[in-house]
């Protein structure tokens, strides 16, 4: 009942800027916590950035004071501004909710994106 649809991936030069957005459409109500993550190949899939519907981020340990993660909850979308990339950067970046599902029940990471891919070349 909910889609989510990630844009803004490319190729971009090491210390470039890119900005990713993804679009929530369906049953929108019930999501909750939105994030990004990442997987590059031959690597486990890791945690970007997380943010509430209040606003609280989380960032990992990598992409703390280069990523910027935003939501926008009247239209449905969260978005992830990516500065001064690396090469060790490049991966495909999904974007993904929790259900809030009934009001009392969270059902963590019940939404995922198919993906971006983002090349960062050096």
């Amino acid at each position: 009942q909910v889609q989510l649809v990630e844009s803004g991936g490319g190729l971009v030069q090491a210390g470039g800027s890119l900005r990713l957005s993804c679009a929530a459409s369906g049953s929108t109500f019930s999501i909750n916590d939105m994030g990004w993550y990442r997987q590059a190949p031959g690597k486990q899939r890791e945690l970007v950035a997380t943010i509430t519907r209040e606003g609280s981020t989380n960032y990992a340990d990598s992409v703390k004071g280069r990523f910027t993660i935003s939501r926008d909850n009247a239209k449905n979308t969260v978005y992830l501004q990516m500065n001064s990339l690396k090469p060790e950067d490049t991966a495909v970046y999904y974007c993904a909710a929790d259900r809030k599902y009934l009001s009392t029940i969270v059902i963590p990471k019940a939404y995922w994106g198919q993906g971006t891919q983002v090349t960062v070349s050096s």
